[in-house]
């Protein structure tokens, strides 16, 4: 691609560069220049503009960024997602409902090493989606480049992004009172707001006292495809009355703790193959923690193994929140 200052003269056919107004037309950057534009810069007292002409063998922004979305997202059905019209070198690939972004990280880093001009840019890997929101953005820098690289791009990550929706239609919450506690009615709406930001129903709700054997016959009558567990007492190891109650159950933990904060006290296990989650009590707030993390994932379908949650520490630190009593930074004297 040439770019660069030419003569009005020479102009016609060429790509405009910057907008520029002439008179009372103000004509958009990116245009191709027609006779009739280069009459009204002349009128307007120009002698030379700013343009960008492509050369044999280069690839126009909006052509380079359809396929290279195209290559990206195959079959957009099938990868659930919605991939908009180019314009101004880009395109957009929207979820086509709630979900979690799965994303191919070596490709696309590939992707963006062929050159600074061709450039996707996603939302994190396994980042839990609501309809309509930008799962990435596909950006053509200059005007046009090179198509030998925009296929070279487009054949590094074919099929590289998309959105895996929810496998679980329902979850169920068991509550766990004690004598004195708190109401769990804004807990429960939380929860509730979490189970149907994924696209499912919150089935059955049963609220027991904070003792091993009504958890655990609870744990055998709710019901959900999901099993989530909210005690009214913070769970602090791993024979806690919530871990114990499931194995009571017959099912299993396969992990307690997280280095995720706010989240440090979430549980994951099974039992008669339905998940468990025993949930942080950071949880009875909206505001983000490791919970929203392990629940997506699980909810879609994606194996969540000890492995996985503890590599959840890079990233780990989320924003604190104001009701939590002894917040991380001691106070300054």
């Amino acid at each position: 691609m040439k770019f660069g200052s030419v003569p009005l003269s020479d102009a016609c056919g060429a790509i405009l560069a910057h907008s520029v107004k002439a008179g009372d037309f103000k004509l958009r950057k990116g245009i191709a220049l027609t006779s009739e534009n280069i009459a009204h810069l002349q009128q307007a007292g120009l002698s030379e503009v700013t343009v960008a002409r492509l050369e044999p063998g280069d690839c126009h922004e909006d052509e380079a960024a359809a396929l290279l979305a195209t290559a990206l997202v195959p079959d957009p059905a099938q990868a659930k997602l919605r991939v908009t019209d180019a314009f101004t070198g880009r395109v957009n690939l929207l979820a086509d409902g709630p979900g979690v972004a799965v994303l191919n990280p070596d490709a696309l880093q590939n992707f963006n090493q062929i050159n600074p001009m061709i450039t996707v840019a996603t939302v994190p890997q396994y980042q839990q989606m609501a309809a309509g929101g930008m799962v990435a953005t596909i950006k053509v820098i200059s005007y046009a480049v090179p198509r030998s690289e925009v296929l070279g791009a487009a054949r590094l990550a074919r099929g590289a992004i998309r959105l895996t929706t929810p496998r679980y239609r329902n979850a169920g919450l068991i509550v766990t009172e004690i004598a004195g506690g708190p109401s769990n009615k804004k807990g429960i709406a939380a929860i509730r707001g979490r189970v149907e930001a994924l696209g499912m129903d919150l089935t059955d709700i049963q609220v027991v006292p904070h003792r091993m054997g009504d958890l655990s016959a609870s744990l055998s009558s709710v019901r959900g495809e999901i099993v989530l567990i909210l005690t009214g007492s913070a769970t602090s190891d791993e024979n806690d009355v919530a871990p114990a109650s499931i194995r009571a159950a017959g099912g299993v933990v396969d992990r307690f703790g997280m280095p995720v904060d706010p989240g440090n006290l979430l549980f994951l296990g099974s039992l008669r193959d339905r998940p468990i989650i025993g949930l942080p009590g950071c949880a009875r707030s909206p505001a983000l923690n490791g919970a929203d993390w392990v629940l997506s994932r699980v909810a879609c379908g994606i194996e969540t193994t000890g492995a996985d949650i503890a590599a959840m520490g890079v990233g780990g630190l989320l924003k604190e929140i104001p009701t939590r009593p002894q917040p991380r930074a001691a106070r300054v004297k």
